[in-house]
């Protein structure tokens, strides 16, 4: 099974915000809303096409990573309450791996 460290995901974001910024900043539209229109088939595939494909395709890797970011720290705090035993979670500078389904 495939392993993501958090800062695989992190740097992930960070990539794909800067992009998205670029088109939003293009075309005057926030990826979420622009998502909403291209998903539901209401944007032209005229002379935007590849912009909007690729557009979408970095949102939708936003998407996934805050996702598996999410679940990540889901994952991180129940282990975290395992190991403290009703008592206070210690937070360690270590950076821990989640296995990908």
């Amino acid at each position: 099974m495939p392993t993501i460290t958090l800062s695989d995901i992190l740097d992930d974001l960070r990539a794909v915000d800067q992009a998205l910024r670029r088109f939003e900043q293009r075309y005057w539209l926030s990826s979420e809303v622009f998502y909403e229109l291209y998903t539901q088939g209401l944007l032209d595939d005229g002379s935007h096409l590849e912009d909007f494909a690729e557009w979408a395709g970095h949102y939708k890797l936003k998407l996934k990573r805050e996702t598996a970011l999410k679940r990540f720290s889901q994952q991180r705090v129940q282990e975290l309450r395992r190991q403290a035993e009703g008592g206070t979670i210690e937070l360690a500078r270590q950076e821990p791996v989640l296995e990908l389904a």
